[in-house]
């Protein structure tokens, strides 16, 4: 994944930073508890296929 492209990428419900996570392929928005997959190198950044994260997993 590009580095230049995540630090320009947004979430696209609350426009806020997202975390990269590498080893889970997807990009996370902490305020929405939002996972964005990557999927070949190119994030999914649609909140239909967006996974919420549970309450009980760490962000």
């Amino acid at each position: 994944m590009d580095t230049k492209l995540i630090q320009i990428l947004v979430c696209p419900v609350c426009k806020g930073p997202l975390v990269y996570k590498k080893m889970e392929r997807e990009l996370l928005c902490k305020p929405c508890r939002l996972a964005y997959p990557i999927k070949d190198d190119i994030p999914v950044m649609l909140e239909d296929e967006a996974r919420r994260l549970p309450d009980t997993e760490e962000v």
